[in-house]
């Protein structure tokens, strides 16, 4: 018994290693653009117990096409509504996952219902696949039109992940 844990174990460190010289840490620019769809409610994670549920679909040189989902808390403070406490998703087409954070504020264009993020950011906490243990962030740029939810999205920054 003790023979046959000590070659799985060799095996398992071979493996290991043979992956692991294949594999560098890389950090490269990120962009994300897209298209998204939010619908506020309702939110018992939140302080102000209000919330937004987004989905959406975009394209990254990086990453390729995307799709993504997200929710987030929102605070309204007067004209502005602040948001904060997002957890957003970012979906690849081979299945691999980039997870990040954000926060920032809406503020009206002064156009009707339409508003612009400012001050919005990113912060990449990890993902699955090739992006596990990403880190990175960046500005987190876009509009919404606040009767409809529809809007665009851009995320801008830099990602370090381990590419094979």
């Amino acid at each position: 018994m003790h023979q046959a844990f000590l070659k799985l174990a060799g095996g398992v460190a071979l493996a290991l290693a043979s992956g692991a010289a294949s594999a560098a840490w890389t950090t490269t620019d990120l962009e994300v653009t897209g298209v998204i769809q939010e619908v506020p409610g309702p939110s018992l994670r939140c302080p102000s117990n209000f919330g937004g549920s987004i989905t959406g679909y975009g394209n990254s040189a990086l990453l390729g096409r995307v799709a993504f989902v997200a929710s987030d808390c929102i605070t309204p403070n007067g004209a502005i509504y602040n948001f904060d406490r997002g957890r957003f998703i970012i979906m690849t087409l081979s299945g691999d996952q980039v997870y990040a954070d954000y926060s920032g504020q809406f503020v009206p264009t002064g156009q009707g219902a339409d508003y612009v993020f400012n001050g919005a950011s990113f912060t990449i906490t990890g993902g699955t696949g090739r992006y596990i243990f990403a880190s990175g962030g960046g500005q987190l740029l876009g509009n919404e039109n606040m009767l409809t939810g529809a809007g665009t999205i851009a995320l801008k920054g830099r990602i370090s992940y381990w590419a094979r």
